[in-house]
């Protein structure tokens, strides 16, 4: 039976994936999930939705959503009346998507777009596919997504600087990631992603997802996180920050005169450039927030340093 057949067969009651449906799509296209693409596909109609209502999609909005795998949130997204442009790096997968979606949601085909692409490759949302109601304009505002843990923060922090109509971000990740990602100054979990991701937006850990989510069901917990946009910064002033960010925490025990020494030439100089910010050198990265980060880049630039 032709899988179109198939899928409008085994799903005619409901709309979204289950486990089954699930099993039974990666049989037929001969899948294994790869450990190396994070491959856990969710199965259950409950958490795609809540997904969805937790991250406040509302009718025609346009939404991204990165590896889509099988389509379990996709058919979520689409079920709440959003426009989707999805970004799929598995060549099987970004092609079977849209027969999925025509056999179990056919009044929805013309509100999804599949790119086959690294999200990590992302450099504006002209690099996105376009669904067909767009009309050839897709300014998405929201990413939504189930993100392979291993590349999750560099893909948030890509889409942010890439796409700047992106207000609001709500993704499941590896709970530590979400950790990471919403860490105060301080925290036993604050580090460079979270003053990363602090730049763009202001994070917010959510609720942790049941491993029995997931076929197969991964060896690690998953969380929701939220960052919602802040205003710009200086743009010319996020890669020096970012530099001054990744010395910091190079060698986290060491302060931030030691830590940052080989990024400003010598301790003396990281020490006078500190304290022309305003901060007191003997401190480590983990106590700085995002502003003092800045302030410390600024005082480099004005000694020379990029």
């Amino acid at each position: 039976m032709p899988l179109l057949d198939l899928m409008g067969t085994v799903m005619k009651e409901h709309g979204l994936l289950g486990p089954y449906e699930i099993r039974q799509l990666t049989q037929t296209l001969g899948i294994r999930p790869t450990k190396s693409l994070g491959q856990n596909f969710v199965h259950d109609a409950g958490t795609v939705r809540r997904i969805v209502r937790e991250a406040g999609v509302c009718e025609g909005e346009h939404v991204l959503e990165v590896g889509p795998g099988l389509g379990s949130l996709t058919l979520a997204l689409l079920e709440a009346g959003a426009k989707v442009s999805a970004v799929e790096i598995d060549p099987v997968l970004a092609k079977q998507l849209p027969t999925t979606i025509a056999a179990r949601m056919p009044e929805a085909e013309g509100r999804l777009a599949v790119r086959l692409r690294d999200a990590m490759q992302i450099t504006s949302s002209r690099d996105l596919a376009v669904p067909h109601e767009c009309e050839g304009e897709f300014v998405p505002t929201a990413l939504v997504a189930n993100l392979p843990y291993n590349v999750a923060v560099p893909v948030i922090l890509t889409l942010l600087e890439a796409i700047p109509s992106l207000e609001r971000v709500l993704v499941m990740v590896q709970a530590e990631v979400a950790d990471r990602l919403a860490a105060a100054p301080g925290s036993r979990t604050y580090g460079v992603p979270s003053v990363k991701a602090a730049w763009y937006a202001s994070a917010r850990r959510g609720s942790k997802i049941s491993r029995t989510v997931f076929w197969p069901v991964p060896n690690v917990d998953s969380a929701l996180v939220e960052l919602i946009r802040r205003p710009e910064q200086e743009k010319n002033l996020r890669e020096a920050t970012f530099d001054v960010v990744d010395a910091a925490f190079a060698q986290r025990r060491k302060t931030l005169r030691g830590a940052l020494s080989s990024w400003a030439g010598s301790p003396l100089l990281a020490e006078e450039i500190l304290c022309e910010a305003g901060i007191d050198p003997s401190l480590r990265g983990e106590k700085l927030g995002l502003a003092q980060f800045v302030a410390i880049a600024r005082a480099g630039i004005a000694h020379g340093l990029k």
